[in-house]
């Protein structure tokens, strides 16, 4: 089943704007970074400079694998920094990109976040799984 149509808009028409999702420094703790995915109720936080320069990100799911696998008590890998624990090299997307091709692309990495960045890798949006589909759904509704 494809979902790509001639007039496929790109991410840029429903990405997340700066101001609405978790976006931390790299010297922000655990703790911190935990409580600002909670205040935005997503399950992602972009680390970036003072700048905007992308750096990496953490998932809810990367703290629970982490939680896992190192065994220290719980009060000191909160105060450590988001820097030790956060995915460097993570998957982006630019502003350009279809829609449907970053769908497709989640499915395939089963993943439900892509941040999105401009040539100079700087941070400008986030790409999240569910105003991707009410977009989507939107269109086929008005077909």
């Amino acid at each position: 089943m494809s979902i790509q149509s001639n007039n496929d808009p790109k991410v840029s028409v429903v990405m997340l704007p700066l101001d609405e999702f978790p976006i931390v420094e790299k010297k922000c703790i655990l703790k911190e970074t935990l409580e600002e995915m909670s205040q935005f109720q997503i399950g992602i936080a972009c680390v970036a400079d003072k700048e905007n320069k992308f750096l990496g990100l953490i998932t809810d799911g990367d703290i629970r694998r982490m939680l896992l696998n190192i065994q220290k008590p719980l009060s000191a890998l909160f105060m450590e920094d988001i820097n030790d624990h956060m995915i460097k090299n993570p998957f982006t997307i630019y502003p350009s990109m279809k829609i449907s091709e970053a769908v497709l692309f989640m499915k395939e990495k089963k993943i439900w976040d892509l941040p999105i960045v401009d040539v100079n890798k700087n941070l400008v949006g986030l790409f999240h799984l569910h105003p991707a589909i009410d977009y989507l759904i939107s269109l086929s509704k008005n077909k």
